[in-house]
């Protein structure tokens, strides 16, 4: 039976029965607060899956509190530039809360990054498994926390593309000066091996690429990538995307506003923070396909990454790690806790995950599917 329902008739009742529910109506009201928060996106609305995520989550919010929870969504640019000042402003108290890649504020301490995604980090369903069975969730709240902040899981992309290029790559050797738009630790595992990271908003990334000012970009995947029409200036394509295995956007919470809310409005965001994580990749799987069909029609150049550049970045990668770790007890502690976590996820995955998939792509490209 609805609630207020109950409570209505049970106001008619005897003195007993209207005497209770003039003690319930103020618990209800305390339990189910009247509260509107401001959440600032790092992503454009064009971004729509992305963006999308907070959106989601805030729906689910809403929905969960019969509309007393108001979470109101504002794009990159609107309130707060997109990228890191998100998370800044979340920290200040300028919003209540951020939806955004935790990684964009490695620059301030690398720890940042290993709430998103690092270079040959977990993919999407091992990073699901440390956050929520593995205690990552409560591990970076350590680290969040005593920068003002609640860290929410809250979206994922799954492993992306390995960006867009003007030539090919056929070797190490050609990754020698080569221009890359690539953000954040992923430039600082990369120029190891020779390229010249580059920053470069999103909105200038094609005239760049167009003008030869940079050689390649990375962005997100096909769907995304599509609506940027890269192909027609860098054809080939590659992957995977080694830098982004399975990043984790995240809704970082105001600590003193989450400390401030009613334990259940707590757990109610949380789990629309879970629902909306699940949902965006989700979106992403069932849109990738046709994307990337689009994308090779209209002249795209599929290419794996050579062996010898996986080798020479994976070991890159790891040498950065040892560097950062060296000075950052908390960036080790994580890092070192989402290795162990990786190690034995490998170890199932590939027994019965691995081989059931291959056998189903064999028979994909057989055409029996």
């Amino acid at each position: 039976m609805d609630r207020r329902s109950f409570l209505t008739k049970a106001a008619v009742g005897g003195t007993a029965a209207a005497a209770a529910s003039a003690l319930a109506a103020p618990a209800i009201a305390q339990e189910m607060p009247k509260i509107t928060w401001r959440v600032t996106s790092s992503f454009p609305k064009s971004l729509d899956t992305i963006y999308g995520a907070a959106e989601t989550m805030a729906g689910y919010v809403r929905d969960m509190t019969d509309g007393n929870f108001s979470i109101q969504v504002f794009a990159a640019g609107e309130i707060v530039p997109g990228g890191p000042p998100a998370i800044d402003a979340a920290a200040a108290g300028t919003v209540e809360a951020c939806h955004t890649a935790t990684y964009y504020n490695w620059g301030q301490d690398p720890t940042y990054a290993l709430g998103c995604t690092v270079p040959f980090g977990l993919n999407y369903r091992q990073m699901n498994a440390w956050l929520y069975y593995g205690d990552g969730i409560t591990q970076l709240n350590e680290f969040f926390n005593k920068n003002g902040l609640q860290y929410l899981p809250c979206g994922n992309t799954g492993v992306q593309m390995g960006g867009w290029y003007r030539k090919e790559i056929n070797s190490v050797a050609d990754l020698q000066g080569l221009k890359m738009r690539i953000g954040g630790f992923a430039g600082k595992v990369i120029e190891k091996v020779g390229v010249v990271p580059q920053q470069i908003p999103g909105g200038d990334i094609y005239p760049s690429l167009e003008k030869g000012t940079i050689d390649a970009a990375e962005w997100v995947g096909p769907y995304d990538d599509q609506k940027l029409g890269f192909y027609k200036v860098a054809p080939y394509y590659y992957y995977p995307g080694w830098w982004e295995g399975g990043p984790t956007l995240a809704t970082c919470v105001n600590l003193a506003k989450w400390n401030e809310l009613p334990k259940s409005y707590q757990q109610i965001l949380a789990t629309a923070c879970e629902a909306a994580n699940s949902n965006m990749m989700a979106s992403y799987d069932h849109k990738n396909p046709a994307a990337l069909r689009e994308l090779v029609a209209n002249g795209a150049q599929l290419r794996p990454f050579p062996q010898d550049v996986l080798e020479a970045t994976f070991n890159a990668a790891n040498e950065t790690y040892a560097e950062v770790s060296a000075g950052n007890e908390m960036f080790a502690k994580i890092k070192a806790s989402q290795d162990a976590f990786k190690k034995d996820a490998y170890l199932w995955a590939q027994i019965a995950e691995y081989n059931y998939d291959t056998f189903m792509m064999v028979q994909q490209q057989a055409g029996k599917l």
